[in-house]
């Protein structure tokens, strides 16, 4: 059996086309498919160009926001675009909170262990301290994390700057202030530091057992990891 094909052609005199535009209420159903589909917002013009010749993409969008006024997807403008965004009010359900682990490297760890027990202090003085030198990256890592900060200058030639920790360390490790920093024989305690010093630790002057300035910050990971 055959089948035959209409074909439908503009009318001879390219005054008017054969169909008219569809219905107001057809126009918003396209425009609507077609802003759905987009990843991106679109324009009255770029609208336009999909819709049927003779629609008026403009009245369909003005129609179409008030239909989705009061819903939980609104149609908004962006620039001279327009796109659906989820109602402002509901905003709150599309966040979630994540929170990401990353353990500290040692380096970091000593270097944090320092500037708590010995702050504030310079850049020298942790490298002192430690007997290697402080890479820029193991600093801005901890700056990144909101553990330590820009200090005053020392009034030292060359004005280096220090580092202290901040509020939200303290708050991390439920410390009130650095005071409240555990001493030699907690850590010890703990299982966080050697009760022998470290091969490479630099000999310093002794500190009482519950001082606030130890030398040395020994495996201290499962504090500061």
């Amino acid at each position: 059996m055959n089948e035959t094909t209409r074909v439908f052609l503009p009318d001879p005199d390219g005054d008017a086309d054969v169909f008219s535009a569809p219905p107001m209420p057809e126009q918003e159903r396209m425009v609507e498919a077609v802003l759905f589909a987009s990843a991106t917002p679109m324009s009255v013009r770029d609208l336009g160009e999909r819709l049927p010749r003779g629609s008026d993409p403009a009245e369909a969008l003005a129609g179409l926001r008030r239909r989705y006024d009061e819903r939980g997807v609104q149609l908004r403008r962006v620039g001279d675009a327009w796109a659906f965004r989820t109602a402002p009010d509901l905003g709150f359900l599309m966040s979630r909170e994540v929170v990401e682990t990353r353990k500290l490297s040692r380096a970091a760890i000593e270097t944090l262990a320092i500037i708590s027990y010995h702050q504030p202090c310079t850049r020298a003085e942790i490298e002192e301290i430690r007997g290697v030198s402080v890479s820029g990256g193991t600093l801005d890592l901890l700056i990144e994390l909101g553990w330590v900060k820009l200090g005053r200058r020392r009034m030292t030639p060359g004005k280096p700057m220090t580092f202290v920790v901040t509020q939200a360390f303290l708050d991390h490790f439920g410390l009130e202030s650095e005071r409240d920093l555990p001493g030699l024989s907690e850590l010890r305690a703990a299982g966080l530091l050697d009760n022998r010093p470290a091969p490479d630790a630099m000999p310093g002057p002794e500190v009482d057992e519950d001082g606030d300035a130890p030398e040395n910050v020994g495996d201290q990971d499962e504090m500061f990891g």
